[in-house]
């Protein structure tokens, strides 16, 4: 049943301090761009009312270097992913993630921190972060630690993040290769995928698929079957064997399957 905006026990914070102190006191879920949380509201899927709406906290914001790192602020739109020259210099991957993120209101509204809390294994951008070993930096009112994102998930939606902290930054070291992005849905944007890979084409590939496995996976069997040499049939063979997407609403395990071997093959045709 659609739940009404008017039972949200709401409060919003002024600064990342506030931010901080409202979770450690209170333990209330953050919010920011809120495009989740109209769905929840909308399916009727809502588990809690109590939020933080921190959308205001602007020392979430902004996207720069530190050394060689790419640095994103929790509160990145994808509309700024899309608009800003170092992105699109050093993750353009995630630029065309960013494209494919629902239309132009949801890009303008939804944030990279958003996508990584939400934890759905369909995320857009979650392959990307996954392929260019990114780290989660989250912080709470006792300090702040990085987590790599390989290691940030533990089960469908479930990750390490504590009720006390939250994601203020996505650090990105430096990527080597090619990289490459699709994602395959009802339609190209504004339809959560079916599949999503990103990949990067190096003497040591990185592969990771959303919509296979209860989170966002890397395929290390098959990465290193490619590093070794190995042709890509040999690739496919060994992804067959890797993965185990499931049947749901939106797919089927045989079709997954078939288009994620299919994938494959277009991302090391692409970046040949």
């Amino acid at each position: 049943m659609r739940a009404a905006v008017s039972g949200l026990d709401m409060r919003s914070a002024a600064s990342l301090d506030d931010a901080l102190r409202i979770l450690r006191d209170e333990r209330r879920t953050p919010v920011a761009g809120a495009t989740d949380l109209y769905v929840a509201l909308n399916f009727g899927t809502l588990e809690q009312t109590r939020f933080l709406d921190i959308w205001s906290v602007d020392e979430l914001r902004g996207i720069s270097e530190r050394g060689d790192t790419l640095v994103l602020g929790a509160l990145a739109t994808y509309t700024s992913l899309i608009r800003s020259p170092l992105v699109t210099q050093r993750l353009p991957m995630l630029v065309e993630a960013a494209r494919q993120v629902g239309g132009v209101q949801i890009q303008n509204r939804g944030t990279v921190g958003g996508n990584i809390a939400n934890g759905s294994p369909a995320g857009d951008s979650l392959p990307v972060l996954a392929a260019a070993d990114a780290v989660v930096v989250l912080r709470s009112a006792d300090g702040e630690r990085r987590v790599p994102l390989a290691q940030y998930y533990t089960g469908y939606r479930a990750t390490v993040m504590r009720p006390d902290e939250l994601i203020v930054a996505i650090e990105i070291p430096p990527v080597e290769g090619k990289q490459w992005f699709r994602k395959v849905g009802t339609r190209a944007a504004q339809a959560i995928s079916k599949i999503v890979m990103a990949g990067v084409r190096s003497s040591a590939p990185r592969i990771a698929f959303g919509s296979v496995a209860p989170t966002v996976v890397r395929v290390p069997l098959t990465e290193r079957a490619l590093a070794s040499g190995a042709g890509i049939d040999q690739g496919v063979k060994v992804l067959a064997d890797e993965i185990k997407p499931i049947d749901d609403i939106r797919s089927s395990a045989e079709y997954r399957l078939q288009v994620a071997k299919n994938l494959l093959r277009r991302f090391w045709l692409e970046t040949a």
